[in-house]
């Protein structure tokens, strides 16, 4: 364990945004990160895993601790399920390929998600009709007030849309350090409803398909709509799709009768922010090195070597106008630093 000075966190983060941290350090072992927690000399710490779902706006003053926890292991197992224990740096998307080698079912809907296993919760990362609280079932985490590893159950994690009591009254508090996570082993729930899922799998000519042909739709999908991180600086969906009640769609549909839906309850309807935003003119707009990608409103993406504020200042606009049009506020779903 090496503390180091004056790094650039361009390759820490999928926007490629190019700030600087005074002081890094890569934690690889456990023991190492409650250390390092301890540590008087740098009072306080910012947490990086994956760096898939911020927007770094300036250089961190704050010591940057990259958690890079690996491994995966079975904490229980019968002849329908399985619980698999995963540490926070692990990836993502590699662990749905390690699960789908295994045969293992509840996230091939989630495939290519990026980022690492850590942030999942915080966010309670969801598409195609899954989100990650229908498989998990808890996390170990450091509190950051106390030193001290907490277990934390699907409850106290408070999951909502996008959303998880990481993001509100306990942010920055926590240390994500595993997530258990409960899969299926035989009669998988398969998830084809939702979006293009179903037509991908008409155009592969499958009729029943098995948890790795959904996933290898949903990837599909996902790249022929999302620009690739490693080519295109982006963080996936910038903003979340907003809820309204059933009066405020209707008022909505009154002016905008094509307008796409999706019930979620009796008086909950969710629409896409990607249609409000293709709809107010910004699909491929640019701005100088920076934008809104061509094939997806919802994501905003950094060109060369744009700013963190001036994609900020794009999303604001965005934000300001949607509501001027529309009457409907959308909310980032990326961390703003």
């Amino acid at each position: 364990m090496q503390i180091q000075h004056d790094i650039s966190l361009k390759s820490y983060n999928t926007f490629g945004i190019d700030v600087k941290a005074k002081h890094f350090v890569s934690i690889r072992k456990f023991d190492d990160l409650k250390e390092v927690l301890s540590l008087k000399d740098y009072p306080n710490k910012f947490i990086l895993g994956g760096g898939s779902n911020m927007l770094l706006t300036k250089d961190v003053e704050d010591l940057v601790v990259h958690i890079n926890l690996k491994g995966i292991e079975v904490l229980t197992e019968n002849d329908s399920h399985v619980t698999l224990k995963v540490y926070s740096g692990e990836n993502w998307h590699e662990f749905v390929l390690w699960c789908l080698a295994h045969n293992y079912g509840g996230i091939e809907n989630l495939s290519l998600i990026p980022g690492n296993i850590g942030t999942a919760p915080i966010q309670n990362i969801g598409a195609y009709g899954v989100e990650l609280k229908d498989v998990f079932v808890s996390c170990e985490a450091i509190d950051l007030r106390s030193n001290t590893i907490q277990q934390l159950s699907k409850s106290d994690c408070q999951f909502g849309y996008r959303d998880s009591i990481f993001k509100r009254k306990e942010k920055g508090k926590f240390v994500i350090t595993s997530v258990a996570l409960r899969l299926t082993k035989t009669n998988h729930n398969l998830h084809t409803e939702y979006g293009d899922i179903n037509s991908e799998l008409q155009n592969m000519n499958i009729d029943h398909p098995t948890i790795q042909e959904i996933s290898k739709a949903v990837v599909a999908i996902r790249q022929r709509k999302l620009p690739d991180p490693k080519e295109i600086g982006n963080s996936g969906s910038f903003f979340k799709n907003p809820i309204l009640s059933k009066k405020q769609f209707d008022t909505l549909k009154q002016s905008f009768p094509e307008i796409p839906s999706y019930p979620i309850s009796d008086d909950s309807i969710k629409i896409p922010a990607g249609w409000l935003i293709e709809k107010a003119g910004f699909k491929g707009k640019t701005f100088e090195n920076y934008g809104v990608h061509k094939k997806q409103a919802l994501v905003l993406v950094n060109y060369s070597d744009a700013k963190g504020a001036d994609i900020l200042k794009l999303a604001h606009l965005i934000q300001k106008t949607i509501k001027r049009i529309f009457n409907v506020t959308i909310e980032t779903e990326v961390n703003i630093i």
